[in-house]
């Protein structure tokens, strides 16, 4: 039989939920928020993938659009000397409505002018449409940015609301019953700034040593430092700062990087929890490094209670 977390109130109120009952629903809320940290993650990518293509894309358009412009006065000057029978005026708006997609309407009227400027007319055509499929790029590249904006502000929103209730069970839960059901033990793990005394000779040594000068930082979703981390963001800025570039979400993490033998991992290995929804970097004696979860810091904790159960395995960079 469970036991009542907290007594009192009105005697026909409903009775008060049992430790179980508040650890099952704390560890449903934890990964589900788990989860849509690393969907936001994914998304805060897709979004930094947008905006670089639009930089490119600004850029050729502006490229095409000054190629396009010097060649259009070029073909002017030709399609007017074509055109002195009295039909200048509809070709010559044509060509000064700086619309490339006009242009392309109207293409074989222009490699009609004058045969012996074909090859102007077709360099002229080619422009304009270069320029349109830039410009046709660079909106469809907006478009996807708005979306992804909108997407993460629904994604805060989301997990906003998932924090306040998450914390309110926290609070009705011992240290030894949080970390039964979630990351973080909130007083059993060292959460005290720690200074790394081990090897710094390989890759994995030096990824060891970041995550130990991060204990003690917060953790905030959706952050890889330098003053806050979710987990993923802890592991990927570990092994940057090795010189190892590793994918940003712990779904990536498990599905792209080597994974290894629980019998032989090593620190500087990521070890992965709970579905591939959440990671820790290991540091040897049975210990790792975590970024737990919200209204925790960065902390070095032993790898048992939550993490013993969700354990799904270890990769290697």
């Amino acid at each position: 039989m469970g036991v009542a977390v907290s007594s009192g109130g009105p005697a026909a109120a409903a009775p008060p939920p049992t430790v179980s009952q508040v650890q099952a629903k704390l560890s449903q809320l934890n990964s589900r928020a788990e989860k849509l940290d690393q969907h936001y993650n994914q998304v805060q990518q897709e979004l930094t993938s947008a905006s670089q293509r639009l930089t490119l894309v600004n850029r050729e358009a502006s490229r095409y659009l000054a190629r396009f412009k010097s060649m259009r006065t070029e073909v002017a000057r030709i399609a007017a000397a074509a055109y002195m029978n009295g039909n200048i005026t509809s070709v010559a708006a044509m060509l000064t409505s700086g619309d490339p997609q006009q242009i392309l309407n109207q293409s074989s009227i222009l490699l009609e002018l004058s045969s012996d400027n074909s090859a102007e007319m077709s360099q002229f055509i080619t422009a304009a449409r270069l320029l349109t499929g830039a410009q046709q790029a660079a909106r469809r590249a907006r478009t996807a940015i708005v979306a992804l904006r909108n997407s993460l502000v629904s994604q805060k929103k989301t997990l906003n609301k998932l924090i306040t209730p998450e914390k309110a069970l926290l609070a009705r839960l011992t240290p030894a019953q949080r970390q039964a059901v979630s990351p973080g033990s909130g007083s059993t793990g060292s959460t005290a700034p720690t200074t790394y005394k081990g090897p710094t000779t390989t890759q994995a040594d030096k990824a060891v040593a970041f995550a130990y000068a991060q204990i003690g930082k917060p953790y905030v979703y959706g952050a890889a430092g330098p003053d806050a981390y979710d987990c993923s963001g802890l592991t990927m800025a570990s092994w940057a700062a090795a010189g190892v570039s590793i994918p940003r979400t712990s779904y990536e993490q498990w599905d792209d990087l080597p994974h290894v033998p629980m019998s032989q991992i090593e620190p500087g290995d990521i070890l992965v929890f709970n579905d591939a929804g959440h990671v820790g970097i290991y540091v040897g004696g049975g210990m790792l490094i975590d970024a737990p979860q919200t209204g925790m810091d960065v902390e070095k904790i032993a790898l048992s209670g939550w993490y013993a159960e969700t354990l799904v395995g270890a990769v290697r960079p």
